[in-house]
C-alpha cells in the first residue's frame, strides 16, 4: 500500500483488525479513519505573519487565531511570551508565527528588518505579508519585499485597514510591490479575511516541508536554546573545539551564523544555532522579543531541543516558558544544566530542590551536568540526545498497546462521575517523532486520569526524552440526540 493510503503507526493486516475491533465497539470507519488521521498528522505547516510594525499584524493573527491572545499595543517594542500560535481554517489546521511589534528605529531599515523577519522566514513554509494600504508602500515594505523574494517562500499579501469601498483603490496600489494580487482586509473588523485565508491554505502545504535530517546519512537537527547568558556560545565552542563549520549564511545579512555541522562522538550533527543576540540591539524589550522569535524558529527546524538552565541562578518562569515552548512543539528534549562546576554544597543541594518541583514536566527528559567552560561531561552530551531521539521514534505495536490497556483498565479503572465510568476500549500509535497515541472510549477521560495512562506508557515503553501526545475519541451514542 502506498504513501496515500498510510494507516498512521498500523500495517495492512494489523490495520484490517483494528478496524473489525473498533467495528465491534460501534465506532464507524470514517470515525476511526479521521482520529487516526489527525492525532498521526505530525508537525503542522507554518505560517509567518511579516511587515513593518504598527500595520495591525497582532490583529490579525487575532482574527486568524480566533481568539485574543497575541497583544496589540499601540506602541512597537511590546514584549511577549509567545510568538506561535495554532489556527484552523475550513478544517485544516496550521501555526502562526506572529513577528509583529518589535521596535525597529534603533537600527537601519535593512538590518532592523532582517532582525524581526528573518527567522521566522526560515522557519515558515509560507508567509503572509501585511501592508497598510492607507499609508502605502513605505522603504521599509520594499526591504521586507526582498527578504520574502530571497527565501523564495510562497507569500499571500494582506492590504489591510481596508473598511469599506473606498480602501479598495488603496489596496489596488500595491500591486506595484510585485508580490501579486494584494487582498483587501480590516484585521479589526474581520472585514476580508475569509478570502485571505482560503489564499493562505492554497500556498500552505498539506503537510509541511521535511525539516528533519532524515535523508540517507543527513546529519540529525539540534536546537541549543535557553534563555540569554545561559552559555548557548560557550556550549557550542567547546563542542565545536577548532573545527567550527559554517554551512548556511543567508546572503546579504548581518547575523550570527545559523546551521553548523560539528562532529561528536564520531558522528556529524547539525546545529541551529540560537546564541548570540545581535549586539546592536540596545532595547532590552525588543532583545527578549527577538530572543523568543529565534528560539521559536530555531525549534521548529530541528529534532531535538537541548535546553541549558544556568545552574547558578534560580530556574526561571524564562526558563519554563523555554521548555513549555520546545515541548509543545513536540521536538526531544535534552536538559543540559551548565556552570556546574560553579556551585556549592548549599546551591546544589536547593537547586535539586528546585529541579524536583520546577521540572516536573520534563523529569521524563535525559540530564546531563555540564560546564561549557571546562568541558566538564560534555562526552555525556551525545549518549543522552541519542537516548532523546531514540525515545522520540519509538513505536508499540497495536497489539502489545492494546494488551498494555487492557491491564490498564482492569487495574486502575477510570473513576467513576456522575453514575457513568468511561472506559478505554482500545487505542493505537497514529505516529512518532513524537510519539502520538489516539485512544477510543466509552467515555470522556478526565486530564488526571490521561496523565496517569502517560505515565504508565513511559514506565512501559520507555519514551525518554519525548513528549507524547495523548488523543481520546469518544464512541457517539447512535440513534439518540441529547
Amino acid at each position: 500500500m502506498n504513501d496515500q493510503h498510510d494507516h498512521g503507526a498500523l500495517g495492512d493486516a494489523e490495520y484490517a483488525e483494528f478496524m473489525e475491533l473498533a467495528a465491534e465497539e460501534g465506532f464507524d470507519a470514517e470515525e476511526i479513519e479521521g482520529a487516526i488521521e489527525e492525532a498521526g498528522h505530525g508537525p503542522l505547516p507554518v505560517l509567518a505573519v511579516v511587515g513593518r510594525p504598527n500595520v495591525g499584524k497582532s490583529t490579525l493573527v487575532n482574527r486568524i487565531i480566533g481568539r485574543r491572545e497575541a497583544v496589540v499595543e499601540d506602541k512597537p517594542g511590546v514584549t511577549r511570551d509567545r510568538v506561535t500560535y495554532e489556527a484552523e481554517w475550513a478544517g485544516r489546521r496550521f501555526k502562526v508565527v506572529d513577528t509583529g511589534g518589535w521596535e525597529q528605529d534603533v537600527l537601519g531599515i535593512d538590518a532592523s528588518v532582517a532582525a524581526q523577519a528573518e527567522f521566522a522566514i526560515e522557519a515558515a513554509d509560507a508567509c503572509l505579508f501585511v501592508v497598510d494600504a492607507t499609508v502605502g508602500a513605505t522603504d521599509t515594505d520594499e526591504a521586507v519585499v526582498k527578504l520574502l523574494r530571497r527565501s523564495g517562500k510562497p507569500v499571500v499579501l494582506a492590504a489591510n485597514k481596508v473598511d469599506g469601498q473606498s480602501g479598495e483603490a488603496d489596496a489596488a496600489m500595491l500591486w506595484s510591490l510585485g508580490l501579486g494580487e494584494p487582498f483587501p482586509v480590516s484585521s479589526l473588523h474581520g472585514r476580508g479575511t475569509g478570502d485571505l485565508l482560503d489564499e493562505v491554505l492554497k500556498v500552505l502545504p498539506d503537510a509541511p516541508e521535511q525539516r528533519f535530517g532524515n535523508a540517507v546519512g543527513g546529519p540529525r537537527r539540534i536546537a541549543l536554546i535557553g534563555r540569554p547568558n545561559v552559555g548557548k556560545s560557550s556550549l557550542l565552542n567547546k563542542v565545536a573545539g577548532e573545527d567550527r563549520v559554517v554551512v548556511n549564511e543567508l546572503a546579504g545579512t548581518t547575523r550570527d551564523p545559523v546551521d553548523e555541522l560539528i562532529e561528536l562522538g564520531g558522528v556529524t550533527w547539525k546545529f541551529v544555532d540560537t546564541a548570540g543576540i545581535r549586539k546592536k540591539v540596545h532595547l532590552q524589550e525588543g532583545a527578549d522579543y527577538y530572543a523568543s522569535l529565534r528560539t521559536a524558529a530555531a525549534v521548529e527546524k530541528a529534532e531535538v531541543a537541548v535546553i541549558l538552565i544556568d545552574t547558578t541562578d534560580t530556574i526561571s518562569v524564562q526558563d519554563q516558558r523555554i521548555i513549555t515552548m520546545a515541548v509543545e512543539s513536540g521536538r526531544a528534549v535534552v536538559i543540559a544544566y551548565n556552570k556546574w562546576d560553579e556551585l556549592d554544597e548549599e546551591r546544589r543541594y536547593y537547586l535539586e530542590r528546585e529541579i524536583e518541583t520546577e521540572m516536573q514536566q520534563v523529569s521524563w527528559a535525559p540530564r546531563v551536568n555540564v560546564s561549557a567552560k571546562t568541558g566538564r561531561h560534555m562526552e555525556k552530551l551525545v549518549p543522552a540526545i541519542e537516548t532523546a531521539l531514540a525515545g522520540w521514534e519509538t513505536r508499540v505495536p497495536t497489539g502489545r498497546l492494546n494488551a498494555f490497556l487492557g491491564e490498564i483498565v482492569a487495574a486502575h479503572p477510570h473513576p467513576i462521575r456522575g453514575g457513568k465510568q468511561p472506559r478505554i476500549l482500545f487505542g493505537t500509535q497514529a505516529g512518532t517523532k513524537p510519539p502520538r497515541f489516539v485512544l477510543f472510549a466509552s467515555g470522556f477521560l478526565e486530564a488526571g486520569y490521561r496523565r496517569f495512562i502517560e505515565r504508565r506508557l513511559r514506565e512501559e515503553f520507555g519514551f525518554e526524552g519525548t513528549p507524547i501526545h495523548i488523543s481520546v475519541r469518544v464512541r457517539e451514542k447512535r440513534g439518540r440526540k441529547k
